[in-house]
């Protein structure tokens, strides 16, 4: 159980105990800085780890590897950090710490390790807790089986209240998530649920197959990651039971997993729209990394660019006579761009939370197009008049600018909405959609489309 004497940080109270750390670092005060990591989260110990040097890090980590909370630290710091630490802790011990951690985030934590790392320090586990590590393991570590407990507390459903009141008293600080209680019959087949609150108001005699709810809300072992968040999220629990294909009950995953599911899918999306991949902890990255990561992305920006490039070349002549018509070209593809980016965002996140049906096609692609056409007619015509009264001649060249406002925004709309779409359907990641890929596109049907309508309407 969490050490209710630990205390979160808010507002600027990080940044003073950061500063306490480093100034107890530098004095060498280590009596004093143990003191102040057992008061502090171990979540706000990794947030305050993050923000120090290597040669920092080395000093504090020494002091944390001797406390109780080494465990809860290592599982709350960023991968990156957690591979570097682990390199230089023995394997006994750190086979120790993983067995005095929960399953599920001994296993997260074993899943970031290179395999052979891992596989030394399973090694030097205990046959029963090494088993249970292997066990959980087996699952792929984005399904329901990777991220579920198998500590939690089930009740057999001939069980009375009163003697599972008992039992809950002397289980409890072993269990996880002790609010739901799952009742099982037979060799284990989840039969049912009844929350602790409901528990405490019937009698002590009443069975638990008389209380319980039969219909139980849970999850396969394979169930993808977003859908348990999904299930989670849409029923307002705050745990979902895993069950096998028996519908033998196997572990619960907790809403505190799910949070963590939805932040890290959440910081995959917007890394995938910036089109910077997809690896969370960018920011960790050395350089080099950093750019190997960015560099196949922007690929398609450099490739746009030589196909506009060479788009406009195609139309040099028409260019050289009407020299205006080169300064409306980054207004033409900016709006375009912009229309296209908020029609494909809308929509991915519409699928990520559920909102967008992917039957429903051309429904909402329609509706979007809709929604181009008007903001469309509403700048064509801001920008026609503009051109109208600030450029004599050509006298049509605000009809061609605003047309293609016009045309640009539509076309745009509809691409940005119907490319994620289109790719969820093969599925792909719709994410992919709003980075440079759908921006670079736009750019080029923009410049093709401008060009095209001033040499048709102003006779080049």
């Amino acid at each position: 159980m969490e050490d209710k004497g630990k205390k979160e940080l808010i507002g600027n109270e990080g940044m003073v105990i950061l500063d306490m750390v480093r100034r107890l670092g530098r004095r060498g005060a280590n009596e004093h800085l143990m003191k102040l990591i057992s008061k502090t989260h171990p979540a706000d110990i990794a947030w305050i780890f993050r923000h120090l040097t290597e040669e920092e890090r080395t000093k504090v980590f020494d002091i944390i590897a001797q406390t109780e909370v080494v465990g809860e630290f290592l599982s709350e710091l960023d991968d990156a950090l957690v591979v570097d630490l682990v390199k230089e802790i023995p394997l006994q011990l750190m086979a120790d710490i993983l067995a005095k951690m929960p399953s599920d985030d001994a296993v997260d934590l074993l899943e970031v390790l290179p395999e052979e790392m891992a596989n030394d320090i399973r090694k030097h586990m205990e046959k029963k807790d090494r088993e249970e590590m292997e066990d959980l393991l087996q699952y792929h570590p984005e399904t329901a089986g990777g991220l579920m407990s198998p500590d939690y507390m089930y009740l057999d459903e001939e069980l009375s209240a009163g003697e599972a009141i008992s039992l809950i008293q002397k289980r409890s600080e072993e269990k996880e998530m002790v609010f739901y209680l799952y009742i099982t019959h037979g060799d284990g087949k989840l039969a049912g649920v009844v929350s602790l609150r409901e528990l405490l108001m019937h009698p002590p005699h009443r069975q638990l197959k008389n209380i319980m709810n039969s219909n139980v809300i849970s999850v396969t072992t394979d169930t993808p990651q977003s859908d348990v968040a999904h299930v989670v999220s849409q029923y307002n629990i705050l745990a979902v039971p895993v069950v096998d294909s028996n519908y033998n009950r196997v572990g619960i995953v907790t809403v505190d997993d799910i949070i963590d599911v939805i932040r890290e899918e959440a910081t995959e999306e917007f890394l995938q729209m910036a089109g910077a991949g997809k690896d969370r902890e960018i920011l960790l990255k050395s350089i080099r990394e950093n750019a190997v990561i960015r560099a196949p992305w922007l690929l398609a920006t450099w490739l746009g660019g030589i196909m506009s490039l060479l788009i406009i070349s195609a139309f040099s002549h028409e260019l050289s006579q009407v020299i205006a018509l080169a300064s409306f070209m980054p207004i033409i593809t900016g709006m375009g761009g912009n229309i296209a980016t908020q029609s494909s965002t809308i929509i991915v996140r519409g699928i990520a939370t559920g909102r967008v049906n992917i039957n429903e096609l051309f429904r909402i692609v329609f509706k979007e197009m809709r929604v181009g056409l008007i903001l469309g007619v509403l700048y064509g015509l801001l920008l026609g008049v503009v051109t109208y009264f600030g450029f004599a001649e050509p006298k049509t060249l605000g009809l061609v600018v605003g047309l293609s406002i016009f045309f640009s925004m539509v076309m745009a709309a509809t691409v940005g909405a119907f490319i994620p779409l289109i790719l969820k359907r093969f599925d792909v990641d719709a994410a992919v959609a709003t980075g440079p890929v759908v921006t670079t596109m736009i750019d080029m049907l923009g410049v093709l489309m401008y060009l095209s309508v001033a040499k048709l309407l102003l006779q080049l």
